[in-house]
């Protein structure tokens, strides 16, 4: 019981960033696919790989590579997982190719049993002036629960 209350304590952090959210400019979407691991109790670091799609295109306009590093409660396993994000910006020209890439920071928080969801709301990119929102609550298989503070690496493919 006391982990369900944590983690919708945290899920409410995550939706409390929607102040932030609305002094931006919805640039694109981030769509990523994580992979599966074991949360080591206090934290786990999966590797991901990411397309961004301009909010005006269908195909992906670049690829991303990211390393998801979680510090806090993080008991489990869960397969591969995907994650999209409305990528929000100062304005809507903010986005150069490269500039997703950098140090991201925000909370998190995952349940599964069997069947489980996420979500997770990060600030950063190369100009600190990206957030990355969540569009749709990350589905996963495993049984785990994590809480917590969560590091995102973005990098583009030819660094």
């Amino acid at each position: 019981m006391k982990l369900l209350t944590a983690t919708a304590l945290a899920a409410t952090a995550l939706f409390s960033t929607a102040s932030y959210a609305q002094e931006r400019i919805e640039i694109g979407r981030l769509e990523c696919t994580v992979e599966g691991g074991i949360g080591l109790i206090l934290g786990s670091s999966k590797d991901a790989i990411c397309s961004f799609y301009d909010a005006e295109a269908s195909e992906p306009t670049e690829v991303y590579y990211g390393k998801v590093n979680k510090v806090g409660l993080d008991i489990g396993f869960t397969e591969e997982s995907v994650i999209q994000w409305l990528v929000l910006a100062p304005s809507a020209d903010a986005y150069a190719p490269g500039s997703l890439t950098g140090e991201y920071v925000g909370v998190s928080a995952e349940a599964s049993l069997g069947l489980g969801a996420g979500a997770n709301a990060l600030v950063g990119g190369s100009s600190e002036g990206f957030m990355l929102q969540p569009l749709s609550i990350q589905g996963q298989t495993g049984i785990n629960v994590a809480v917590g503070i969560t590091g995102f690496q973005l990098r583009t493919a030819t660094q």
